[in-house]
């Protein structure tokens, strides 16, 4: 049985949660906001649908310009909403947001880069020290078809980004297709409503098996490559796409996405690495052209596909021990490299990162690194079911984790992206929604747990 907890603490994860619930809340279909890049000649006014990655706007300045629907972003939080629907937490507009989104998402799908390049006078009224940024027509003009979706980000006016990015990148399609299905499974939706679901869904498992074996950018859109999160949510997209597609008597190609979620696990099996210098292994984050070695091989991505991905294989998942100690790889690395993990007080876990050597902002610690690690312990927690000993083992590490989060977050629950690896201080983009959403999942995924704990023991 659990033991009690500290009420101070069940009492922060309550009003946290209502935090970020209405700050996630504010990045879907910003209507009110509109967003000048006066440098680009551009004006950015959100339509129903669209999720940017940040409600705060900025240009670099110090904030990153984070004003943009991006794929993998908003299939995190469509999944985060869910959750807050099915607990009560939020009302029926849950649907309608849902509904905005499919049909923002269906309409992109119509967009041509041909006709944006073919705009007579564009890069004349570029300032012209931004034209190193803008992307060059040829460019543009092959973005079509399942380009789109590849694109990386869109603007939430629903128009292409006109600016040099990381493209393409993979990993959007199957999770929002993750995230469809599991709104389509709740039994929510009316039919109309589930109509427009289904047809978005059936695109992304398309675009998922006709494109997962190409290299594309990974989930930090830095480099290019074969990624073992990218194929980590394809596989579990077409293994629940598999199961929905039997359900309405479509055989044939319920078959042909089992067979391809497989294939995709087969071959991240390969991604282990056998450390000779360490007492556990790990699952590299990576493949590179050439097989060249990457300092980001060891990555939180990792543990991150195996909560965005979750599914009921027991490999490539929290209750795979090779995933545990990938994890565990990645809690040294970053207890070690951050000063601010250095003697910290009692019953707090390591702030994590993404990777060794990170420069990006502060470089530092990620609220939904920290989070995705409590997470995960607790998805773990859930897979023990009745064996109480290591259930509390594993429950005490996430708490541990979100004792951590809760150390670095304002009374007023802002989270940003990062939180400085010295002083602890909130960096890079403001009210991130993906960090509002991974403490939505995470705060879901430790009531599972929980309940998990319940159950009558395993024979």
């Amino acid at each position: 049985m659990p033991s009690p907890q500290d009420p101070a603490f069940e009492s922060w994860l309550e009003t946290q949660l209502g935090h970020s619930a209405r700050a996630m809340l504010s990045s879907i279909s910003p209507l009110s906001i509109v967003k000048h890049r006066l440098g680009f000649a551009q004006t950015i006014r959100p339509i129903a649908g669209a999720i940017v990655a940040s409600p705060v706007l900025g240009n670099y300045d110090p904030d990153p310009d984070y004003f943009f629907h991006w794929f993998r972003d908003s299939a995190v939080v469509i999944d985060a909403l869910r959750l807050l629907y099915v607990d009560r937490q939020v009302g029926d507009e849950a649907l309608q947001h849902l509904r905005d989104f499919t049909r923002f998402s269906l309409a992109l799908n119509r967009l041509d880069g041909r006709a944006v390049a073919e705009v007579e006078g564009r890069r004349a009224r570029v300032a012209p020290d931004l034209l190193q940024y803008l992307r060059e027509d040829s460019e543009l003009a092959s973005v079509h078809g399942d380009a789109v979706v590849a694109e990386t980000r869109v603007n939430p006016d629903g128009t292409l980004d006109i600016l040099r990015w990381a493209r393409p990148q993979h990993d959007g399609p199957p999770l929002r297709a993750l995230a469809l299905l599991r709104w389509a499974a709740g039994g929510h939706l009316d039919a109309p409503l589930l109509a427009e679901v289904t047809s978005l869904i059936r695109f992304d498992l398309d675009f998922t098996l006709r494109h997962w074996r190409e290299p594309s950018f990974d989930i930090w859109e830095e480099e290019s490559g074969h990624h073992y999160y990218t194929l980590r949510v394809s596989a579990a997209a077409l293994a629940e796409g598999a199961a929905w597609l039997q359900g309405l008597g479509e055989t044939a190609q319920a078959q042909r996405c089992r067979d391809e979620s497989k294939a995709v696990l087969s071959l991240l099996d390969g991604y282990w690495i056998d450390d000779p210098d360490a007492t556990r292994g790990y699952y590299r984050s990576r493949r590179l052209p050439d097989d060249r070695p990457s300092p980001k091989a060891l990555d939180i991505a990792v543990i991150l596909s195996a909560i965005h991905g979750l599914g009921t294989e027991l490999a490539h998942g929290p209750a795979d021990p090779r995933m545990q100690a990938t994890l565990a790889r990645l809690d040294a690395l970053f207890d070690a490299a951050y000063p601010i993990n250095q003697g910290r007080a009692a019953g707090r876990g390591a702030a994590m990162g993404r990777y060794a050597g990170d420069v990006y902002c502060s470089g530092g610690a990620y609220y939904f690194s920290t989070l995705g690690a409590a997470e995960f312990c607790f998805r773990a927690a859930a897979a023990e079911g009745g064996d109480a000993r290591h259930w509390n083992q594993w429950m005490g590490r996430g708490d541990a984790y979100l004792a951590t989060v809760r150390a670095y977050t304002p009374a007023g629950g802002d989270l940003s992206e990062q939180f400085d690896q010295k002083s602890g201080a909130q960096t890079s983009a403001r009210q991130l929604a993906w960090s509002h959403a991974a403490f939505i999942s995470c705060v879901s995924a430790r009531r599972i747990a929980a309940a998990a704990c319940q159950a009558p023991p395993r024979r």
